[in-house]
């Protein structure tokens, strides 16, 4: 088969990374034609791509967009648009692929991918990874406004969900809300981003720890440092177990983003030690990660995230996790793995008890640390999960 993978966030695409869609595109490529389409603006860096890609054994075919300057901004829609426009050009002049597999968000290109499988009459396939414009409004707080603001992203998502032929997500959440609207796709297909615990592995010994003290415990998180994370609740434990007289653990920061000022500048008001490593390459982070003795997933209130990157990068480490996410989804598995605890959403108080638990018991870290382990191999290594995807898109289930 022609496969046109659209996929408007890879990640760096010149360095190795842990893209959910160029793995699979090596996966389809071993005996499918393949080909990436996304966009020349890297979104984690905001800027234009200038170094040589990384080379694969199938074509990566750049779209231009001006890009925008922030996550949230008027600028980031317009740039969206522009990336639609360009990529509707582009399948006029390109040969009609056999079946079009699309990333969402965003949804300008995949809403022109839509309309185009269905006057070609081929196969269309969604893969959504974020709901817009639910995580937008989160941003926004203002109920009534954000409601009329985004409705427009509401109905052209809705035609995308409705048009797919097959629906996957990283999450049941997500496949959910998209089957609500399709009623030709029979069932969706949920595979986690999940990450090749083999990769995962090898990097962390590559890129082993060697600067940790003896006798320290780390709390680890990576990620994002934008609005929908609260590292703030996760500071004021930190200071909380300080005031309680305990030793709490440093805090290793691994990502970048708008509020990193914000979060460096309450780090120094608490008083708490914490380190802010930047953005990493993905091997570096595993084995910065695997350095830690729990690692923390602090999502505020109200947030649309469901199953996301850092659970798969969690789980793979074989740390307990320390959980806020109101997502149903994510705390129920970590109640079945018994992998760590659900903590109260905001309840700094709450956080710190339960991570003063696992600091003063080292044989519940190893065990909940274990399990963990146990969940990645289950349910987010990508050499057995990505199968269902490749089924889904060859049209076998």
């Amino acid at each position: 088969m022609d496969i046109l993978i659209l996929a408007n966030f890879c990640g760096d695409l010149t360095e190795k990374g842990n893209s959910r869609f160029l793995y699979l595109a090596d996966m389809l490529a071993e005996k499918h034609s393949v080909e990436v389409v996304t966009s020349d603006f890297n979104h984690g860096s905001k800027v234009h791509y200038t170094k040589p890609l990384l080379k694969h054994s199938y074509p990566i075919t750049l779209l231009h967009e001006k890009g925008y300057p922030k996550n949230v901004c008027l600028r980031r829609f317009a740039s969206h648009r522009e990336f639609g426009r360009n990529f509707a050009a582009y399948l006029e002049k390109r040969k009609t692929p056999d079946v079009i597999y699309a990333a969402i968000p965003s949804l300008t290109a995949p809403l022109a991918a839509a309309n185009y499988c269905k006057r070609k009459g081929i196969r269309f396939v969604i893969d959504v990874q974020d709901l817009w414009p639910e995580a937008f409004k989160m941003v926004f707080h203002m109920p009534v406004v954000s409601t009329l603001m985004f409705t427009p992203f509401r109905s052209m998502a809705d035609r995308i969900y409705s048009a797919a032929d097959a629906v996957c997500a990283v999450s049941e959440t997500y496949v959910s809300r998209a089957m609500s609207v399709n009623q030709k796709a029979g069932r969706g297909t949920c595979v986690f981003l999940g990450t090749r615990l083999e990769d995962f592995d090898k990097n962390a010994r590559d890129n082993a720890v060697t600067d940790k003290p003896e006798g320290a415990l780390w709390l680890g998180y990576c990620g994002t440092l934008g609005s929908s994370y609260d590292l703030i609740c996760v500071i004021d434990a930190l200071a909380l177990l300080r005031q309680r007289g305990k030793v709490p653990p440093k805090f290793i920061i691994m990502g970048d983003g708008p509020r990193r000022t914000e979060f460096e500048r309450y780090v120094q008001k608490k008083n708490v030690d914490a380190v802010f490593m930047g953005m990493l390459p993905y091997a570096e982070m595993c084995g910065r990660l695997c350095a830690c003795d729990i690692v923390v997933n602090p999502i505020t209130t109200g947030a649309a995230q469901s199953i996301i990157n850092k659970h798969a990068d969690y789980a793979a480490c074989g740390r307990p996790v320390l959980n806020t996410q109101e997502s149903p989804e994510y705390q129920n598995l970590v109640d079945a793995y018994h992998m760590g605890f659900n903590c109260q959403n905001g309840n700094a108080g709450d956080l710190a008890d339960k991570l003063l638990q696992l600091l003063e018991n080292p044989d519940l870290r190893q065990e909940l640390g274990r399990n963990s382990r146990r969940c990645a191999e289950e349910r987010f290594d990508r050499k057995q999960s990505y199968q269902a995807l490749e089924r889904a898109l060859e049209g076998m289930q």
